[in-house]
């Protein structure tokens, strides 16, 4: 074989994988950027951050989870100590059974003041005592009404200072409002915290989403609930349904981390793409916020989406 067959079978081979490489590029990237009615923008998966504060002030007994565990709804998650509540709620219940004993006693002191009064009315008729000692009769007995009436208020005034003590110590069992997972641990055992003063803040599972930009044309023709496909960069085989939950009323100059291939367009529409309730229940655990991607959006809803955007579920 001569050199110059050698030299042509080089250059065949070479042309050959080049013709490949540009086959391989045309078809991965040329075939899904030449369907027009495809915009996208990049974000990261977001969920609603819920924030779990003492109600009142008071000193950390107990952290019993840690960060990144998973909670749910109603779990007892940290503890506020309670003994000066406690101890005003034995000074309370003493002050409710010595009000009560004020009451029985105006009770007794009563019946007696309508037994005199009732004597005093059958007297005064065939005039075995004066006018005035049936006035006194009645006028005590009325004094009679109005302490008990006082003694009764007060019983209902330390009951309701007891259900408020009473509460604030339930208060002090800080319980997850939802499922989620813990993100941050603020506060630890040992701790004074004030009234308001968060504990701990977590990650609500069940509402997530991906916040990006479109520019004005496309922002335009988008509508609520407009189904949207996301693509996460450490999962790019799968392929995430959502839909739009928030388009922005008002535009606003194109933030730092946006990536647009329109970068002539300056102002830029914030829209939000939320995932299903339903499909992040059955993989609550897989669910991971913070992770960048991509979302994809149709500009006609009515056409199908490419088939590199079809769904693919783990």
């Amino acid at each position: 074989m001569t050199e110059k067959t050698k030299r042509w079978i080089k250059i065949g081979v070479v042309a050959i994988i080049l013709i490949g490489i540009a086959i391989f590029v045309w078809q991965r990237y040329a075939s899904k950027d030449k369907d027009n009615n495809i915009v996208s923008g990049n974000g990261r998966i977001e969920a609603v951050e819920i924030d779990i504060a003492a109600k009142t002030a008071g000193r950390i007994e107990d952290i019993i989870i840690r960060e990144g565990d998973f909670v749910t709804a109603g779990q007892t998650v940290a503890k506020i100590d309670t003994a000066v509540l406690r101890s005003q709620l034995r000074a309370a219940e003493a002050d409710l059974q010595q009000a009560l004993s004020i009451v029985a006693q105006r009770k007794i002191t009563l019946a007696s003041a309508q037994r005199q009064n009732n004597r005093f009315q059958v007297l005064i008729k065939d005039g075995s005592i004066s006018v005035k000692e049936s006035e006194d009769a009645t006028m005590a007995l009325n004094s009679a009404v109005a302490v008990l009436s006082g003694a009764v208020s007060a019983v209902k005034a330390t009951r309701a200072n007891i259900e408020r003590i009473q509460a604030e110590i339930n208060d002090c069992t800080l319980k997850s409002p939802r499922d989620g997972r813990v993100q941050y641990i603020v506060a630890r055992p040992g701790e004074v915290v004030a009234g308001g003063g968060r504990v701990l803040s977590m990650v609500d599972l069940s509402d997530v989403f991906m916040t990006f930009f479109l520019p004005t044309a496309a922002a335009g023709k988008i509508v609520p609930d407009s189904e949207v496909r996301l693509i996460i960069d450490a999962a790019p085989k799968f392929v995430i349904p959502a839909n739009v939950s928030f388009i922005a009323d008002v535009a606003q100059f194109t933030p730092k981390t946006v990536e647009t291939k329109m970068e002539r367009e300056k102002l830029m529409f914030k829209v939000r793409a939320r995932i299903p309730s339903d499909l992040l229940k059955k993989h609550i655990l897989q669910v991971k916020t913070g992770l960048p991607g991509m979302a994809y959006v149709r500009l006609d809803q009515t056409s199908p989406w490419p088939a590199h955007l079809q769904v693919r579920l783990p």
